[in-house]
């Protein structure tokens, strides 16, 4: 290892004193100012990870749906996966390193993970449209390179592209070719296949509006276009010609206030959806006549996806196990709906998508949506040779019709990540092939009322939680209150979990009228005021 240009990079991107940084599911994020020492870390580290793993590693900047002003960085694992949680510590550790303890740190990484020094390491850089990535990603690129790595360079790319390529590069091209053409090929010709005998109603064009969030979405949508059948008719809008990356728009900020973004002028009916800044989540959303907002999250998301699939299942005479995983977080009445009308098993995991995506590994198709939009399908190697092998070669024409559909589905999922621009083709073919309009797809089933609040504490960590963050174990009583209030109301449910990066305790509340379940969010706000160290004011009613 060079210690020398390791130390002579890491004099050009020096430590700000006192910054300490934690990487989460999210990677690091803060403000853009101070991350430059964090980027050129993270790109020795993509070096040493790739000379263990034998990999290409991807090295992502961006902060997702923060604010404009903020970035942040996340490394991408050989298959495209998130970070491994070993490597996320070490991530941690060499963050927050004095400069005279990187030396030592780096050592003691290759000696844990017995990493072979003399191996080559590749290194694929993609970034968002922040003003402050272009910078930052050189500094990663100063990591690799005083490291001894290679690396490409992709530029203005969205997350899922960046963990596409990975993917694509570490299966030699088995996944796909690793540029962004032939991304847009692979999507764009499976979307094709899949829609062509979708029953055209009135001109068989599908008119959609997207909400780009100012954001990478909108360029690589209008570089994507083309690619597109012509019956898919899109119109852009927060297209970052304007307005600020997230500012008051986003899929983020449609969950949060239940409203449409500024910058959309929605008419009754229209079917429109919302990318967040770099393009891994999207929510769907439409006003009706009488001017009332409808929004169609990651639980309606994942309950189309999965009963698209579990018909074709049924038709092809396949007994795949197939479930969907969610957090505590998914609305009670898609779980009720899954799991009593569609006979499909639903499973709760932590919050974060790594444990989602985790879990949807364990069966043969794993559908995880977070309620937020982020999500996507897994198929495991063994469904997909099946289902492929049926494509080709089964004799029966409706079975093997519908094993081609499946076929096309799986082409057109990015199984590496949640994926905005992959998620909106699939649920776009789906509603074409069952003949739905938007507010049909929203009648499936109604969500129940809900709120999510937060509570400032003195320390987020006196809160303790099990059985997938839906019941808290500590401080003492605190359950039992909620367990309490929760009975006085009609279909009602709580649960309360620490912020994973902010000193607040966030509260979810459902329950059988909007009154009902603000009125319970309100009641257990208060009670996590009171026994778990709040400051401040006291939360206050919601009106």
């Amino acid at each position: 290892m060079d210690f020398e240009a390791v130390a002579k990079y890491s004099a050009l991107h020096l430590k700000p004193a006192g910054l300490t940084l934690q990487y989460g599911t999210a990677g690091f994020r803060t403000k853009a100012g101070h991350l430059d020492h964090i980027m050129y870390r993270m790109g020795l580290l993509a070096v040493l990870r790739s000379m263990k793993t034998k990999s290409t590693i991807g090295v992502m900047v961006t902060a997702s749906h923060n604010p404009e002003e903020d970035n942040g960085v996340k490394l991408v694992d050989p298959l495209g996966e998130m970070l491994t949680s070993a490597w996320e510590e070490y991530a941690t550790c060499l963050a927050n390193a004095d400069e005279q303890e990187i030396q030592s740190i780096l050592t003691e990484i290759c000696q844990k993970e017995v990493v072979n020094l003399h191996l080559h390491a590749s290194v694929f850089i993609g970034r968002d449209t922040r003003p402050s990535s272009e910078k930052l990603s050189q500094s990663v690129i100063d990591g690799v390179c005083a490291l001894g790595g290679q690396y490409h360079d992709y530029g203005l790319v969205t997350t899922p592209q960046l963990h596409y390529m990975v993917c694509c590069q570490n299966t030699q091209e088995h996944y796909g070719k690793a540029t962004v053409e032939g991304y847009y090929q692979k999507l764009s010709k499976a979307f094709g296949e899949l829609t062509k005998q979708a029953c055209s109603s009135g001109d068989g064009q599908r008119y959609l509006k997207i909400d780009c969030a100012n954001g990478i979405g909108a360029l690589k949508l209008k570089e994507m276009e083309h690619y597109f059948p012509k019956n898919l008719l899109i119109h852009l809008y927060n297209d970052g010609t304007k307005e600020k990356l997230n500012h008051l728009c986003g899929a983020d900020f449609v969950k949060v206030h239940q409203k449409p973004p500024l910058g959309l002028d929605l008419k009754p009916n229209e079917r429109c959806c919302s990318f967040d800044g770099d393009a891994d989540r999207i929510v769907y959303y439409y006003n009706d006549t009488a001017g009332h907002f409808h929004l169609l999250d990651g639980d309606k998301i994942a309950t189309l996806i999965s009963t698209f699939i579990k018909e074709l299942l049924i038709k092809i005479g396949q007994s795949l196990k197939m479930a969907v995983v969610q957090t505590a977080y998914a609305n009670g009445s898609s779980t009720r709906y899954l799991e009593e009308t569609m006979k499909v098993p639903v499973h709760c995991t932590k919050t974060g998508v790594k444990h989602l995506h985790h879990k949807a590994q364990e069966f043969d198709i794993g559908v995880y949506f977070e309620a937020n939009g982020h999500g996507t399908v897994l198929f495991t190697n063994a469904a997909e040779e099946k289902i492929r092998h049926m494509a080709k070669e089964e004799k029966d024409n409706q079975k093997r019709e519908a094993a081609k559909r499946l076929e096309n589905t799986i082409d057109l999922i990015n199984q590496t990540v949640g994926d905005a621009i992959s998620d909106m083709l699939v649920i776009e073919a789906i509603l074409a092939l069952k003949g739905l309009t938007v507010q049909q797809w929203d009648a499936i089933y109604a969500d129940l009322p809900n709120r999510q609040l937060k509570v400032k504490v003195a320390d987020r960590r006196v809160i303790d939680t099990t059985d997938a963050e839906r019941r808290a174990v500590t401080p003492s009583g605190l359950q039992e209150k909620i367990d309490e209030l929760v009975k006085t109301y009609r279909l009602s449910r709580a649960f309360v979990r620490p912020s994973g990066t902010e000193d607040v305790v966030r509260v979810y509340a459902e329950a059988d009228t909007q009154e009902n379940a603000d009125s319970l969010a309100y009641e257990v706000s208060l009670a996590v005021y009171h026994l778990a160290g709040g400051i401040g004011e006291p939360p206050q009613p919601v009106f």
